[in-house]
Order: C-alpha cells, then sequence, then structure tokens
C-alpha cells in the first residue's frame, strides 16, 4: 500500500488529524496532483498550528521554485458553484478579554479601533489593541513607522496640500523574530484604524478563481470599513516572485494583488497596506514600485531596551530568583532576536525542573540558568543578515536596502 493509500486510510477513521492531512499534501505535490494538494493543505491549515502552517507554507514555496515539468500540468478541478463571501463586519460590543474565541466562519471581520478603544480583533481571536506603549525600544524604528504612516493618517488634510495621500503599502522585512507582526498590529493601534490580518491560509483554495475572489473581498471587507490597516503576513509566499518561479499557479493570485493595490478601479484612500517578509528579495519586484508597497521599513533586531522589556515579559509569571539582572543579560544578547530570547528563558526552565525532577530540591529560575543558556547559544539573526549583506552589496542600486546597511555597518 502507497503512502496516499496508508493516509486516506489514517484520515477516514479521523478526519482531523491535521498532521496527516499535511503528509498527506506532500505526497500529492510528489505525484504532480496539484488539485488534491492544495485540498489537503487547505485541510491541514485548518488546526490552526502555527508550526503545520510554517510547514505548509515551506513546501508550497518550495514548490514555486521547482521545474514546472516535474508535475503534471494536467489535473482536475472541479467547479464550485458560488465562491466563499465573507461575512458582515461584526458590530458587537464584546466585553474586553485577553483573549476570547470569535467566530470561526469564513471571512473577514473586524472590531472598529476607533469606537471599540480597549480591543481590536486579530484573526480568530479578540486581544487587548496593542499600541507602542507596548513596545519596548526601537526608538528609531517608531519614528520611521510615525513619520511614513501614522502622522498621514491622523493629518489627513496636511498632506493632502503636499499631494500626500494618508494611504499606501508598507513592506517591514527584517530578521525572523523580530516582531513585524507586533509592530504591525501597533501601527494599526496608533492610527486607531481597523486591523485585518490575513493570512494565505484564509485566501487559498483548490477551486479555480476562489483564491482570487477571497484576495478581493478581504479589501473590499477594509474599503468598505476605512481607515483600515490591511497585514499579510509571508509576504513571500502570498506574493512570490513570479521571474524565480517555475510555474503558473500562483501568478493570477499575485496578479489580482497588484490589482487590489493599485488600479484605477480601486479606491485605496485611508486603506493602509502592511507587508511582512522575512525574504523581501523573494517578492515579486512588481509589488514594491510606487503605489503598493513602495516604503520598505527595516525591523531590526531588539535593541538594548527592547531586549531587557522581552525578558523582564518571558519571566513574567515563572518562578524567578529576586537577583535576576535585567540590564546584564540584554548586555549579554546584542543581536539576539525575540524568538531567541524567549528560547533562552525556556532553556533556563528546563534545566531548573530537570534537575528537580532528578530529585534535587524545587528551586526558582537563577541568574546563573540564564546566563549559562545564553552561553548554549547564538543569534539567529546572524544568518539572515550575512545573506541580506550579500544582497547589499551586489543587490541595491535602488538603496532598497540602505537601512540594513546603515544597521550592519553600526552592529556587526
Amino acid at each position: 500500500m502507497d503512502k496516499i493509500a496508508i493516509y486516506q486510510s489514517i484520515l477516514e477513521r479521523d478526519e482531523d488529524n491535521y498532521q496527516v492531512q499535511f503528509l498527506l499534501g506532500e505526497e500529492y505535490l510528489k505525484s504532480g496532483k496539484l488539485s488534491e494538494a492544495l485540498q489537503a493543505f487547505s485541510a491541514a491549515l485548518k488546526g490552526e498550528d502555527p508550526a503545520l502552517e510554517e510547514a505548509v507554507l515551506s513546501s508550497l514555496k518550495q514548490f514555486l521554485s521547482l521545474e514546472s515539468n516535474q508535475f503534471d500540468a494536467e489535473y482536475p478541478i472541479e467547479p464550485r458553484d458560488e465562491p466563499v463571501q465573507p461575512d458582515e463586519p461584526d458590530t458587537s460590543s464584546p466585553a474586553p478579554a485577553e483573549e476570547v474565541p470569535a467566530s470561526k466562519t469564513k471571512g473577514f471581520k473586524v472590531i472598529e479601533g476607533r469606537k471599540q478603544e480597549n480591543v481590536i480583533l486579530l484573526g480568530n481571536h479578540i486581544s487587548r489593541k496593542v499600541t507602542f506603549e507596548d513596545v519596548g525600544g526601537l526608538h528609531d524604528l517608531k519614528k520611521t513607522i510615525e513619520m511614513k504612516i501614522i502622522k498621514p493618517f491622523k493629518n489627513p488634510g496636511l498632506f493632502a496640500k503636499f499631494r500626500k495621500k494618508a494611504g499606501g503599502g508598507i513592506l517591514l522585512y527584517g530578521p525572523p523574530g523580530c516582531g513585524k507582526t507586533f509592530i504591525a498590529k501597533a501601527t494599526a493601534g496608533e492610527c486607531r484604524a481597523n486591523f485585518y490580518p490575513i493570512h494565505i491560509s484564509e485566501i487559498l483554495d483548490p477551486y479555480v478563481g476562489v483564491s482570487e475572489q477571497n484576495l478581493h473581498n478581504a479589501f473590499e471587507t477594509a474599503r468598505s470599513n476605512s481607515p483600515a490597516v490591511v497585514f499579510f503576513d509571508e509576504l513571500d509566499a502570498l506574493g512570490f516572485s513570479r521571474s524565480k518561479s517555475r510555474s503558473d499557479l500562483m501568478r493570477p493570485l499575485v496578479d489580482t494583488m497588484l490589482n487590489e493595490l493599485q488600479s484605477v478601479e480601486t479606491a485605496n484612500e485611508k486603506l493602509l497596506v502592511i507587508g511582512a517578509t522575512n525574504m523581501p528579495w523573494d517578492v515579486d519586484d512588481a509589488f514594491k514600485r510606487p503605489g503598493r508597497f513602495d516604503k520598505l521599513v527595516f525591523v531590526p533586531p531588539p535593541d538594548r531596551e527592547a531586549r531587557k522589556a522581552i525578558f523582564q515579559l518571558k519571566l513574567s509569571g515563572r518562578p524567578v530568583e529576586n537577583g535576576i539582572v535585567f540590564d546584564i543579560l540584554a548586555d549579554r544578547t546584542p543581536l539576539y532576536s525575540g524568538a531567541d530570547i524567549e528560547n533562552i528563558v525556556e532553556l533556563a526552565s528546563e534545566q531548573v525542573l530537570s534537575e528537580i525532577m532528578d530529585g534535587g530540591p524545587e528551586r526558582p529560575i537563577t541568574m546563573e540558568d540564564l546566563l549559562e543558556a545564553i552561553n548554549k547559544t547564538k543569534p539567529t539573526t546572524l544568518e539572515w543578515l550575512s545573506t541580506i549583506k550579500n544582497y547589499i552589496k551586489y543587490g541595491n542600486q535602488g538603496g532598497m536596502y540602505n537601512e540594513a546597511a546603515a544597521y550592519i555597518k553600526e552592529n556587526l
């Protein structure tokens, strides 16, 4: 029995086994059955597992880079009568909550940031509205975003005199784990605008034309509730460079995205579109032209003040000794991302738990535990910084990566 048959047999007994759905999608891709692969991946993404979602994105990006003759060009597509339509905007007023599950129905909803001061809908959850007060450090980055994004939203009349529109596209780029998504949420909070986070799992559909319709619906919902911020994470997956792709599978979606960003039929006044990517070099060049994602903002690794705040946040609620010196921890972790710092805290916690489980006395996390964990790790941002250093050297004629170049010159 081949792997596809095995996975199908398992899913007959447990259709909510999202890991097996992903593995089935992988096998379909290898077999050239693209429609079936997308159906399996869509089912896997219903599990809302971040690790699984990342694996699906990785598989799709890998597929886009492969030679198209490795796959069967003819695959069955079953028509669907009506594309999925978005729900009506949610105008209810739920009580503020830290994390309250919301409706799971397909569509794009928002709680207006202007009227509901303390809550904003993020994906399928309602969370407290995030502002720059929640972002430790990164003062230069905040100042850049304030001028490029927030002030045009708050002072549309003044900017209109200089023929500057309150809207447009911003592309946040930088090493993974450095808070691009959190910065986007905080930017929407500062603008007091409705926030629409759009994930690729909400857009992709195995049926012809439905992915493009889903993308159009997302923009239409945001336009009808402006001022609004539409946020696309992992933009390189949705807008993969057409010159690098050997497949036409995603080309219609890229074309639709470009049309929504700038065309004679669209009115994007007071609509801010933010994209985030770890690999700006893989984003189609057409996205970076004026009127689209024409402003690139470099999100660097956390600075000293931010690292100190992250350590305090990640250690909050855990048993720690009184002698933790956060300034020393921040000094010992230059170039560490927020995810790297979280990993340090996890390693220190695991070390303490291991000692207790081996029969040792119960004790809190100490400064020595944290310093030992730091000594065992290295910043994961180094690989990314090394990669973009090459792009700066050979492909920065237009000054696209000047902010990253300045950071590297100062810190490396």
